[in-house]
């Protein structure tokens, strides 16, 4: 009695694809052919595709099978690594799980971390919401805590407002005075909050980089010129709610 390549396939609940690849790649040995030409499977070569089946099912990677051999039928090592490796994922994916479950019992967005919107209560603009976006990647976990506070309306400021409001073709005037109430405002706001001059200091480059860009996107060309002034008038690195680029 002799089994086709699709028989012992469907005798071991895998596909004649699967069943191929594994020769391809020597974990199943060839079988003798018939006469015609055709493969004959035996009970060994149904019992190591069983195994090989077993193996993927409990999640081995065919390099790791293929180094576990035949002769081990009870690979412990690799069994507990594998048991250690399942354990890492469901604890990540209960992590997860829970995420989702905050998203969706309050309704946060996608695309901020969970203290950017508990921070943001009211309404935010578009730039602030594209800045704090990128800024929950960018930044460290004690960084975004810090860059939640700043995104609340307890740090915010009248010139944040009028920063926000300033259009395209604000006047001379309007943009020195604005630029003027900022660099005040900042002063005060690294008081209160002495990290935010060491934001992204982790790796400085590309966060200075990261927000020159994002900056160069969200903001008017009086707005950009807004923050040159400042950062002229205090030498300031960041503004106060996002960060401020060096746009010089």
């Amino acid at each position: 009695m002799a089994w086709s390549t699709r028989e012992i396939a469907d005798l071991a609940g895998t596909s004649l694809r699967s069943v191929r690849h594994y020769h391809q790649v020597g974990l199943l040995p060839e079988p003798d052919r018939r006469s015609n030409g055709y493969k004959q499977y035996g009970v060994s070569h149904l019992i190591r595709l069983l195994r090989i089946k077993r193996l993927v099912d409990l999640g081995f990677g065919l390099t790791q099978i293929a180094e576990l051999g035949d002769a081990d039928e009870h690979p412990e090592e690799a069994l507990r690594a594998l048991d250690a490796d399942l354990a890492a994922q469901i604890e990540r994916l209960q992590e997860v799980r829970a995420e989702v479950a905050e998203m969706l019992s309050r309704r946060l967005p996608t695309d901020l971390p969970a203290e950017f919107a508990d921070a943001a209560t009211g309404p935010i603009s578009d730039a602030d919401r594209r800045f704090a976006s990128v800024m929950g990647r960018l930044l460290a976990d004690d960084e975004r805590e810090l860059y939640a506070q700043l995104m609340s309306p307890e740090a915010r400021s009248p010139s944040d407002d009028d920063f926000d409001a300033l259009t395209a073709d604000a006047d001379e005037a309007a943009r020195e005075d604005l630029a003027r109430r900022m660099a005040d405002d900042l002063v005060v706001l690294r008081e209160r909050f002495p990290g935010i001059g060491e934001l992204g200091g982790a790796d400085s480059g590309r966060y200075r980089r990261t927000v020159e860009q994002v900056s160069a996107e969200v903001f008017n060309p009086a707005q950009l010129d807004v923050l040159r002034r400042m950062r002229a008038l205090r030498g300031a690195a960041s503004r106060a709610t996002p960060p401020t680029p060096d746009v010089s």
